[in-house]
């Protein structure tokens, strides 16, 4: 199988290259705003697709979306391919299918408040420790009374659940308090302020509609509309880990294969790690380092190579560093990072090179023969055969009409769940409470008004005595009264009558 070409290697005067059996061994690209890792993405993408392999990937800044168009064939394009050696090169557009969390740009990704778990959950709603464990005993009360929760309105009614019944769930499940459960309220209705509803519900993300290849054979690339969703960096992080979790926990092992089956693309990788407690990159690591045997290839960008923790960096075989600007202690502490993490190169040094690269050159280190990291190579890197830039609506839309599964997610469903079964539930209780007393045997079908109020008042009723049991009662009690005055007082007159 034909390799993925990079670019052309400066230093050597070498193709580079990175072998599509080694794609799932993960990647990094890294470099200050404005060096072209953008650029780098879509050489990649377009150069995995062309081999069959899927892959997914966020559009922050709105240019990734010009893969779904071929380029101009500019000038200083065609001028570029033919310095690295690009024999065949031609415009090109690409396999696309647009995706939003909020359903604007692009397809509706969803998935339900089951599939994302307390834990994901916890974070996008920015809770303690404290109400995280709330939301625990939430989960678990739905499992165990057979709730299903798939929107935030199920999750609402859920909340006021364990709110009415907040004494007997803290025996059964553990201490709720009325303060945690109200913390957790306001925070899921900050969530809908923000659109966040729209990414719960169904019909849920299926995984291999993200695993899809044309008719042509070319992987489908999936790009993510993320200029909204960047501006709520939890939503978008929290987003991109489940996803990422759902593949490790559903895709079967499957080893080393000749080319992954698909190849997930985290842009801004730093908001992955930005204030997640240990528990959290404990897991984000555990998946990176596990995934690769179930076919699936991850590759961070960002700005500095350490923006990713050095657990998850040794992780990442292929290496593309774009320029980094040594202005401040951060930019040099950064640079030396860089440096050193590259197979060195005795034609180069790399500390000076990484300061010194133009727009459109890198430093890339990929997996070579037998695993091991080829000898860093300043490369210019391949135009990529698509507009390297945005499209227009007009563009998009098209795309969107030829998208092979616009017709099973645009439309919403919304079918019976916690919220309801909650709903019929209290509206059966409610009704139970206000309906009236059944009839007896004794009850005439037929009486009613004033004549029943009578007979009721003279023969009584089951609750009441009526007028005759009640006189009956009385004169009784007057008979039996004077009849035992009189023997009592037969009785005591004898007795002390025989006295005197």
């Amino acid at each position: 199988m034909d390799p993925i070409l990079l670019g052309k290697g400066i230093t050597d005067d070498i193709p580079v290259t990175l072998q599509p059996k080694f794609g799932n061994r993960h990647g990094l690209v890294a470099g200050a705003t404005g060096t072209g890792k953008t650029v780098t993405l879509m050489t990649l993408a377009e150069g995995f697709s062309r081999l069959g392999v899927p892959v997914f990937m966020a559009d922050v800044k709105g240019d990734v979306a010009g893969l779904a168009v071929a380029g101009d064939g500019s000038e200083r394009v065609m001028q570029r391919a033919k310095d690295i050696g690009i024999a065949d090169y031609a415009p090109g557009a690409n396999p696309v299918i647009f995706w939003d969390l909020y359903g604007k740009l692009g397809h509706p990704v969803r998935t339900t408040v089951s599939e994302m778990g307390p834990t994901l959950l916890s974070r996008i709603l920015e809770l303690n420790d404290t109400q995280s464990g709330v939301l625990d005993i939430v989960f678990k009360l739905a499992d165990d009374r057979g709730l299903l929760l798939l929107d935030l309105e199920d999750l609402r009614a859920l909340l006021g659940l364990v709110a009415a019944e907040r004494k007997d769930i803290s025996t059964s499940y553990g201490l709720v308090s009325t303060q945690s459960v109200g913390a957790i309220q306001r925070a899921l209705l900050r969530l809908e302020q923000e659109g966040g509803e729209m990414f719960f519900g169904e019909p849920a993300l299926e995984l291999a509609d993200l695993m899809r290849t044309n008719t042509d054979g070319r992987g489908v690339i999936g790009i993510l509309a993320a200029d909204q969703l960047i501006l709520k960096p939890r939503l978008y992080s929290s987003f991109l880990l489940w996803l990422l979790s759902e593949l490790f926990e559903t895709l079967p092992e499957v080893g080393d294969l000749d080319k992954p089956k698909l190849v997930f693309v985290f842009d801004e990788a730093h908001l992955l790690f930005d204030d997640a407690p240990p528990a959290l990159q404990q897991r984000i690591e555990q998946v990176v380092r596990l995934i690769r045997s179930k076919g699936v290839g991850v590759y961070f960008c960002s700005q500095f190579p350490d923006d990713v923790p050095d657990n998850i960096l040794g992780q990442l075989g292929n290496r593309v560093q774009h320029a980094l600007r040594a202005f401040t202690p951060r930019d040099q502490k950064a640079v030396k990072t860089a440096a050193e993490t590259f197979v060195p190169n005795p034609k180069l040094d790399v500390a000076q090179a990484i300061s010194k690269l133009g727009t459109g050159e890198a430093l890339v280190s990929t997996l070579q023969d037998k695993g091991i990291p080829s000898p860093v190579q300043q490369t210019l890197v391949s135009p990529p055969r698509c507009r390297m830039g945005a499209i227009n609506d007009t563009e998009r839309q098209q795309v969107r009409n030829g998208s092979p599964v616009g017709g099973k997610y645009d439309t919403r469903v919304d079918r019976e769940s916690a919220a309801e079964m909650l709903a019929k539930r209290a509206e059966t209780a409610a009704q139970a409470a206000n309906a009236p007393a059944a009839k007896t045997e004794q009850d005439d079908p037929d009486a009613g008004g004033f004549g029943q109020t009578v007979k009721d008042a003279v023969f009584g009723t089951k609750r009441r005595q009526g007028m005759i049991e009640t006189m009956a009662k009385q004169t009784t009690r007057t008979i039996g009264t004077k009849l035992g005055n009189q023997i009592v007082r037969g009785i005591l007159g004898s007795i002390f009558g025989g006295r005197r």
